[in-house]
């Protein structure tokens, strides 16, 4: 498809960082102004109207990536949600563990990153803990625990959840708007995280249809902040061997599109850490965070917002165990009162 647009200056390759960096641009200037984080929508102090928010998102998200595949724009056969040896060990240790972190940290990947464009320099802190750890399971000294979790496996008839794509699509976005609309949002709030859940089929197609060059093809990706935060970490200390790719642009899009909309509507502030007890809780849930991302097989919105329109049963367990991890930590340092985090961002 992409080489019916006639470029003569870009090959795929380059397109698709400007493509990645306008869909950052929209997710970091919406998830700033809604607060779009799957923890808040957990354990938050506002967590109905949270839910609300990311649940929109998610419904738009499966409705417009479903409505892809049943036009033939993309196919899912090939993905790796589709692996026909589910990884499950992995999944759910991974999952459990990102869970942890994102409690420990006050915030899944995605929320952290949008928070380090207004000035937290906490969320930046573990930014690079999460963009290092991340690296390492990959790449680093923490690939051979990796793949021993890895090895474990599950045999499936279908990665895809069983019976038709249509009904299971019509549940999950029914459901989740239903939800959405008890939840107490504004219209407005609804709105614009319809916006973001439309990013998710935007990016599958833009990356799978659009921007696809038989000559010089490109990964089909959407919205997602572990392969790409290793990417950028990767990309930010050997550019002059590597070129950028989709995740460069997607994590520089985000940290601009947050810096705008902070300082546009006076957010913007200077945050650091207050204790030293503080700091190594941070960290901590950083690593968690990163190493648990890789084996599950993304984060909050990798897996998540747009592992979950794929119909992938591997996507909806690693959130699942995400939202276990996520819960029963926010009730074990509930019980303890020294140990309770500040009040959520």
């Amino acid at each position: 498809m992409f080489e019916e647009f006639g470029f003569e200056t870009l090959t795929a390759p380059q397109a698709v960082v400007w493509f990645a960096l306008a869909l950052g641009l929209a997710f970091g200037a919406l998830a700033q102004i809604t607060r779009f984080c799957l923890r808040r929508a957990l354990v938050g102090e506002d967590r109905k109207q949270a839910a609300g928010v990311w649940l929109t998102a998610l419904a738009v998200a499966v409705l417009g990536t479903q409505a892809a595949v049943a036009q033939g724009w993309i196919d899912f056969g090939d993905h790796r949600f589709m692996a026909a040896d589910m990884p499950a060990l992995a999944i759910v240790v991974g999952g459990l563990m990102f869970g942890v972190g994102m409690v420990l940290t006050r915030g899944c990947i995605s929320r952290l990153t949008v928070l380090t464009a207004s000035g937290n320099l906490r969320a930046l802190t573990v930014v690079v803990i999460f963009a290092i750890t991340a690296h390492a399971a990959l790449k680093g000294v923490l690939s051979p625990l990796r793949t021993t979790l890895g090895s474990v496996t599950l045999p499936v008839d279908s990665a895809a959840l069983p019976g038709n794509p249509l009904i299971w699509t019509v549940v999950i976005a029914a459901a989740a708007l239903l939800f959405a609309l008890r939840s107490g949002n504004r219209p407005v709030m609804l709105a614009l995280a319809a916006l973001i859940g439309l990013l998710v089929p935007l990016g599958w197609v833009g990356t799978g249809f659009l921007l696809y060059d038989d000559f010089d093809p490109i990964a089909m990706e959407s919205l997602a902040f572990t392969s790409t935060m290793t990417e950028s970490l990767f990309f930010t200390v050997a550019s002059t061997a590597i070129p950028a790719g989709f995740g460069v642009g997607l994590v520089g899009g985000v940290l601009l599109g947050g810096l705008a909309a902070a300082l546009l509507s006076g957010g913007f502030r200077w945050q650091s850490f207050s204790t030293p007890a503080e700091t190594g809780r941070y960290l901590a849930g950083g690593a968690l965070m990163g190493f648990g991302g890789v084996i599950a097989g993304g984060c909050t919105v990798g897996a998540g917002l747009s592992g979950i329109p794929t119909l992938s049963m591997a996507a909806i367990l690693a959130v699942a165990a995400m939202a276990v991890g996520a819960l029963a930590t926010n009730r074990a340092l509930n019980a303890v009162p020294a140990a309770r985090p500040h009040p959520a961002e």
